[in-house]
């Protein structure tokens, strides 16, 4: 099979691979879609690969790809029918853990008690290919309602905006602030308009403010022509400040205005990886009684959760792709992707 590999340095290799085979446990899933993560752009630009950004190294070129999504293709020996049958539709929690620590066993296998054992398009083979191999125990089962495309937004970007709502506990009162509209923040805004919220999406991009108000953005703002971004929010929400804050975006200045920008009592969520963020505490945090939360992706439960709502909810999380590949276009796809400049953009291997 073709596959694609990340050597470093803003380089993409199509090689060949053999056709994987599950050993016990394990399935093969037929790639039907392969998400293009934020997350991808740090392994396509790391001089050294994975490695060079603290992960294992590997024995050899790792498939890239972490938001999978496909049919059953094959079953390895000691998979139960309940857990994956050939020709089911479904998603992958992109970890594997030792499958038994408290951790693990509640679906949170990336925080595993002895350390993630593997991350699926980094330290292992992900879905930048025809076929995947991984443990039947991190399969989800894609709703029929859903397209494959979809199923692999909700693997990473749509199902990490999911669990930081669920983490700042939204509900259909509150405003929120989110900074930052690539997939994520998209995916955040798309979600929490879904649940009643009012949603003010901030960016830089003008491009990104325009699909976060077709997605469901209330009020947009661009913190590069607002002259305070925080006094901008206060402005619309009389006074008081959002309820909530996420920041997607990993900017140290647009954590510290995530923040700032809520009112008393309220709640900020980090999503963006990487880097810092400068805050006085006493005014920004203690005396104002301002809860500070790290969200870290979601487990399998959750991305069931996020899958069953969406749904439901008929909510139509294809309009976030601006962009389809075949396998044998992911050199120039990764090119425009590494712009961030554009919408989410997703390989279909099959």
């Amino acid at each position: 099979m073709k596959a694609i590999t990340f050597p470093g340095d803003r380089r993409l290799d199509i090689i060949d691979l053999p056709d994987p085979t599950p050993g016990p446990g394990e399935v093969v899933l037929e790639i039907k879609a392969s998400g293009m993560c934020g997350s991808d752009l740090k392994f396509y630009r790391a001089i050294g690969g994975p490695a060079s950004l603290g992960f294992k190294a590997a024995a050899g070129p790792v498939v890239a790809g972490h938001e999978p999504c496909g049919v059953v293709a094959a079953v390895g020996p000691g998979v139960d029918r309940n857990q994956a049958a050939v020709g089911q539709r479904v998603m992958q929690h992109h970890y594997r853990g030792c499958g038994v620590c408290p951790q693990c066993s509640t679906g949170w296998m990336q925080l595993c008690d002895e350390g993630v054992k593997e991350v699926y398009g980094v330290t292992g083979h992900g879905a930048h290919a025809k076929y995947m191999k991984c443990p039947a125990r991190t399969l989800v089962p894609l709703p029929d309602a859903l397209s494959f495309e979809t199923g692999a937004a909700i693997s990473c970007g749509t199902g990490t905006a999911w669990g930081a709502l669920q983490r700042l506990g939204l509900m259909a009162q509150h405003t929120i602030a989110i900074f930052g509209q690539g997939p994520v923040g998209l995916s955040a805004t798309q979600l929490a308009s879904a649940m009643g919220a009012r949603v003010i999406a901030l960016d830089i991009s003008a491009e990104r403010l325009a699909r976060a108000k077709e997605l469901g953005a209330h009020e947009t703002i661009n913190p590069s022509v607002a002259d305070d971004v925080v006094a901008a929010i206060k402005e619309l929400t009389q006074g008081l400040g959002a309820h909530l804050s996420l920041d997607a975006s990993s900017s140290p200045e647009a954590r510290a205005q995530a923040v700032r920008c809520v009112r008393t009592w309220g709640k900020a969520c980090y999503v963006g990886e990487g880097g810092g963020v400068s805050l006085d505490v006493s005014p920004d945090l203690l005396r104002r009684q301002v809860t500070l939360i790290g969200s870290w992706t979601f487990s399998t439960v959750g991305q069931a959760d996020c899958a069953r709502f969406v749904a439901e909810r008929g909510i139509d999380i294809d309009k976030l792709f601006t962009h389809r590949w075949r396998l044998d276009q992911a050199k120039e796809a990764y090119e425009l992707f590494d712009k961030q400049d554009s919408g989410k953009g997703v390989i279909l291997p099959s």
